[in-house]
């Protein structure tokens, strides 16, 4: 950790488990939501290890908010068991886990400067006007704020806000900090410099971000663990290389994106699309179809194929390759891979 940080000094520590050091700062065990006997979330278990950048991944009404509310405090568990550090905190207040949250519309009070946005949270602890808004200067001067501390949230572009909210949930020391949805608001070039900066404070203050997303180039960017989520479950779990290379089912492949389904006498299988070339159908194995549509990406040039009945498969090419023998839309074609790239699924 930076020796400079302002989360240098003083603070409430967890308790340490006897003859051992805390593993994990969040495990969740057997956890399960349910609303009028709607499942939400099912008995599910995740294990996140000390000072890691943690996504949870899936499409809406997954459950990966409502699981990040549960850790929060913010929503009641139904079932199982919640642990910050070594410490059971299932039926513990928000105030009293260790945690803290951005929420998505960063909820900004509009009549305070940034600077009392950020030391709000101390006001209400009861510490002095002098000591609060030092170190909440502290804070923004973290998140690069200092030179914006007076002015008000309407003075502020959708990142400045973003950075200020960030400021305001880390001043409490946190011990996880929980982000919902903390970019989806901004535009696509700010989201990419936001993500490094997110990044970068995860990093530099040592403590564990559990950050909800539905956006696959999002958790791949910044997780240490990527955590996949269908309908209340844990569909995949471990890091994104892990996740993106070995996908374990259909809807894992899927949603990370980048993967052909394709069926074989074996069962089905994901090929990933930067693996496939374009042949002819005597090539095995291969899928055979026409052309539906191409993409330009600069580099590489995606080539999509509809094949009948539903299937569809791409490969993605340089565009070296593809502009030395270009293929039309309408056009029969085979996609073409390696036996040794096809990864079996289990569903």
């Amino acid at each position: 950790m930076n020796a400079r940080s302002p989360f240098d000094g003083p603070t409430t520590p967890l308790a340490q488990p006897l003859g051992g050091v805390v593993r994990y700062d969040v495990e969740l065990v057997a956890v399960g939501k349910s609303y009028d006997g709607a499942l939400a979330v099912d008995q599910i278990s995740l294990r996140i290890p000390r000072a890691s950048y943690c996504c949870l991944l899936g499409p809406s009404g997954c459950g990966k908010s409502t699981t990040l509310r549960m850790i929060a405090g913010h929503e009641p568990v139904s079932s199982g068991d919640i642990l910050i550090g070594d410490r059971n905190v299932t039926d513990a207040p928000p105030s009293a886990r260790g945690t803290s949250m951005m929420f998505q519309n960063y909820a900004l009070f509009p009549h305070m400067t940034a600077v009392d946005n950020v030391a709000y949270s101390l006001k209400v602890r009861g510490a002095g006007k002098v000591e609060r808004r030092g170190r909440a200067r502290e804070f923004l001067d973290l998140v690069k704020m200092s030179d914006f501390a007076d002015r008000l949230p309407a003075q502020l572009s959708g990142g400045q806000q973003q950075r200020v909210a960030l400021a305001r949930a880390l001043i409490t020391r946190p011990k996880v900090l929980l982000l919902d949805e903390p970019l989806s608001a901004l535009d696509p070039f700010l989201r990419d410099h936001m993500r490094g900066e997110l990044k970068r404070l995860q990093r530099d203050l040592g403590i564990s971000f559990v950050h909800v997303t539905h956006s696959q180039d999002e958790a791949m960017a910044l997780a240490d663990l990527v955590v996949v989520m269908e309908a209340g479950h844990i569909r995949q779990a471990g890091p994104a290389r892990d996740i993106f290379e070995r996908p374990r089912t259909a809807f894992v492949a899927r949603f990370i994106g980048g993967h052909n389904i394709v069926g074989t006498p074996g069962g089905r299988v994901a090929v990933r699309v930067d693996r496939c070339r374009l042949g002819s159908a005597g090539d095995q194995p291969s899928l055979s179809g026409r052309v539906c549509n191409v993409e330009y990406l600069g580099p590489a040039v995606r080539v999509s194929v509809a094949a009948g009945d539903g299937v569809d498969a791409a490969a993605l090419i340089s565009d070296e390759v593809f502009f030395a023998a270009p293929v039309d839309i309408g056009q029969t074609v085979a996609v073409v891979w390696s036996e040794n790239d096809a990864r079996a699924l289990s569903d």
